[in-house]
C-alpha cells in the first residue's frame, strides 16, 4: 500500500524471458500485485514471472490490447499501473506518478518518455517521427495535445475502466484509451515526463515498425469518424 491506496502493475508480454524478471525485480515493495499477461508466448515469459511472485493470466489471443483487455479487469487494486517486460521503463518513477496522481487529485496519467539515451540508429529514427505523425494526428483529429500518444505507462484509477470504450485489439490500444481519458468531460487527465533508456531494453523488440504505425494511422481516422464523446 502507498499513501492509502492499493497498487497493482500490469504488464502485457510476449516472449519477454530476458526482462520480465529484472522488471519484475524492480519494481516498489509497496505494491500488492503484479499482472503478467503471458499474450501467447513461447519461451519461459510465464514461468520467470510466476518464479518472481506475479500473478500471471493467459491471453492466447494475439495482440497487445488482447493483452490489455485480460489483464486490466483481473487486477485488484484502486490504482492501476502499466508497464513494458522490456525494462524500457523505470520502476523508480511508479511512486512518483502515483504521488501525483493522488496528491493533484487526478484520474489517469499518461508518462512521457524522455530519452536518456538518444542514438542516431535508423530504427529508433523511425520510432521518433513515427511518434510524432500518431500524435500529431490523433491532436488533429480528436483536439487535444499531448507529447507522447505511444507510450506504454500510465498510471490511472481502476474506476477509469467503466467510463471509457477502448475497441482496439492491437497496437493501437495505448492511442485509443488516451483519446478516451482526455477526451472524456469529467476524467482529470495529465501528461507527465518519465525519464526513459530504449536502448537497453532487453531482449528482442516485437513491434513491427512500418505495419504497425500504418494501422495505428488508419485506427485514427477510423475512430474519428465512428466517436461518440461520453456523456459522463
Amino acid at each position: 500500500m502507498h499513501k492509502n491506496a492499493n497498487i497493482s502493475v500490469v504488464i502485457p508480454c510476449y516472449n519477454e524471458e530476458a526482462g520480465i524478471g529484472r522488471v519484475i525485480e524492480k519494481i516498489p515493495g509497496f505494491v500488492q500485485e503484479i499482472i503478467v499477461v503471458d499474450n501467447n508466448s513461447t519461451d519461459r515469459t510465464a514461468e520467470i514471472a510466476r518464479a518472481g511472485g506475479a500473478k500471471v493470466i493467459h491471453e492466447s489471443r494475439q495482440g497487445y490490447g488482447y493483452a490489455y483487455k485480460a489483464g486490466l479487469p483481473a487486477a485488484s487494486g484502486d490504482l492501476i499501473v502499466t508497464m513494458d517486460g522490456d525494462g524500457t521503463y523505470p520502476s523508480i518513477a511508479i511512486a512518483y506518478l502515483v504521488d501525483i496522481l493522488l496528491e493533484d487529485e487526478l484520474d489517469f496519467i499518461s508518462a512521457r518518455r524522455m530519452p536518456l539515451d538518444a542514438t542516431r540508429s535508423w530504427n529508433n529514427i523511425q520510432r521518433y517521427f513515427g511518434n510524432i505523425v500518431l500524435t500529431t494526428v490523433s491532436a488533429l483529429l480528436f483536439g487535444f495535445v499531448i507529447r507522447d500518444s505511444q507510450s506504454g505507462m500510465w498510471v490511472f484509477k481502476k474506476s477509469v475502466l467503466d467510463k471509457v470504450n477502448v475497441t482496439s485489439n492491437g497496437m493501437a490500444f495505448s492511442e485509443e484509451l488516451k483519446i478516451e481519458v482526455f477526451r472524456h468531460r469529467t476524467l482529470r487527465c495529465r501528461e507527465v515526463p518519465i525519464q526513459f533508456k530504449y536502448v537497453q531494453r532487453l531482449g528482442h523488440s516485437k513491434l513491427h515498425l512500418w505495419r504497425d504505425g500504418f494501422r495505428n494511422l488508419l485506427f485514427l481516422f477510423k475512430k474519428r469518424f465512428t466517436y461518440r464523446h461520453p456523456a459522463s
